[in-house]
């Protein structure tokens, strides 16, 4: 026997409702079927799921195991469901750290006062795709190298470069930092979907490195003092945190910003978005 969702939607039924009785009824079937149902998913993990009295029904070591991962499941199956119902109803734009940036809000308004019938979702993902590559978005906001034979793309504008440093650094009280100075600090990088390399400096003049994997352990590490960031003007708009100054960088060129889709699997929304994430920039 193979497992089904219904085996897994039976066992989350007796947990949830308390017992055989109630889950048929849930479930829209008889009581032999859902201990039949119970029956052959404990046959097919070989072991058993539910602790059952006269009184009470409890899950057992493994099943508090299975029962977390069914839940997971189902809720990734009925977001499937309908995600392939809705079809174009819904646009889902995904990114790595600051979506557009100032121009997040406004995007927002201006796309569901013009395009009411497709619901506009934007989902943060820590990747350098954005999500794109994992299946998680249609389109995606990124500021960083990606693979162009996969994604096509379009560039909808360019941000400058500002210094993050802990408040009560000294260079806090500067109104510009230059990109040579840099490399007397130790600068703090994330790697996996970060802006910043060490190639921004000639070999012989790298500042020494430290690495990340996530804004929120980057914010809090400079804060501490430990490191500076270099990061886009996205960064600073979104991700106002106390204990963090953003100052402008100066000798540094702009980071271009671009919209990325899959290339042989456009969302009927495409171009509409870049059009208006491109106008958002230029004004």
């Amino acid at each position: 026997m193979d497992l089904e969702l219904r085996h897994l939607r039976c066992l989350v039924a007796i947990v949830d409702t308390g017992g055989f009785t109630d889950a048929a009824a849930e479930l829209g079937v008889s009581q032999a079927a859902v201990s039949r149902t119970l029956g052959g998913l404990e046959d097919v993990l070989g072991v058993r799921l539910l602790h059952r009295t006269s009184r009470s029904i409890t899950p057992t070591t493994a099943g508090v195991q299975v029962l977390a991962r069914a839940r997971h499941l189902l809720a990734e199956a009925d977001d499937l469901i309908r995600e392939a119902t809705t079809g174009h109803t819904r646009l889902r734009i995904g990114h790595a750290w600051s979506a557009m940036g100032r121009y997040t809000a406004e995007f927002q308004r201006r796309w569901a006062a013009g395009h009411p019938d497709v619901e506009l979702s934007l989902i943060r993902t820590n990747s350098a795709t954005g999500g794109l590559a994992e299946g998680l978005c249609d389109l995606a906001v990124v500021r960083t190298t990606f693979n162009e034979s996969r994604f096509a793309s379009a560039v909808v504008g360019h941000e400058r470069r500002f210094c993050a440093l802990a408040s009560d650094d000294t260079w806090a009280r500067r109104r510009s930092i230059p990109l040579a100075d840099i490399r007397d600090r130790t600068l703090l990088i994330d790697r996996r979907t970060g802006t910043t390399t060490a190639e921004l400096w000639p070999e012989e003049a790298r500042p020494p490195v430290e690495y990340t994997q996530d804004i929120d352990d980057w914010l809090a590490i400079i804060a501490s003092g430990r490191c500076v960031g270099l990061t886009p003007e996205s960064t600073a708009n979104q991700y106002r945190r106390d204990g963090v100054v953003f100052r402008p960088l100066r000798d540094a060129d702009p980071i271009a910003v671009h919209l990325i889709w899959r290339r042989h699997d456009p969302h009927p929304m495409t171009h509409a978005a870049v059009a208006l994430l491109t106008d958002l920039y230029r004004t």
